[in-house]
């Protein structure tokens, strides 16, 4: 079931490409801006995480945090991080479970790979409620940034 505006969000635990645990919690009273991603190293994923990376001092000058989130390895997402000079921390839920509770998941991708995320983003307020929430079920779509940085300004 996806998540909707106003919904408490999905709390996650998970490794980011640093190997350091990081969790929704830790943002407690900042926005968080989260965007999950099919798989590092692919067209349409590096243009909507190089969108994030190109505006992160708008984000940060918000006091929003950005995370990203895939299904790809630590190791995997350390290599795309070093590539794109990505600021923020991309993490791995290599196990699919923040995915699934975000409501931005595969059964079944393409080339027959099972079990990966949906392009998606959502923005999380102080409090850890959802305030806009954006799955997509076509992986060559992307974000809508605009309305992004209008829940981040709200």
């Amino acid at each position: 079931m996806a998540l909707q505006t106003g919904n408490q969000a999905p709390d996650f635990k998970l490794f980011s490409s640093e190997l350091e645990e990081v969790s929704l919690s830790d943002f407690k009273g900042q926005k968080v801006v989260v965007h999950f991603f099919p798989m590092a190293f692919t067209g349409t994923c590096t243009e909507q995480l190089c969108t994030m990376r190109d505006s992160f001092g708008y984000y940060e000058g918000l006091n929003a945090k950005v995370v990203a989130i895939s299904v790809d390895s630590p190791f995997t997402l350390a290599k795309f991080k070093e590539e794109q000079a990505y600021q923020f921390p991309l993490l791995s839920d290599f196990n699919k479970e923040t995915s699934q509770a975000y409501g931005a998941y595969y059964d079944e991708f393409v080339f027959n790979l099972k079990g990966v995320a949906k392009r998606a983003a959502f923005v999380i307020d102080e409090e850890g409620n959802i305030s806009y929430a954006e799955v997509l079920e076509n992986a060559g779509d992307l974000p809508d940034f605009n309305a992004i940085k209008q829940a981040v300004e709200a």
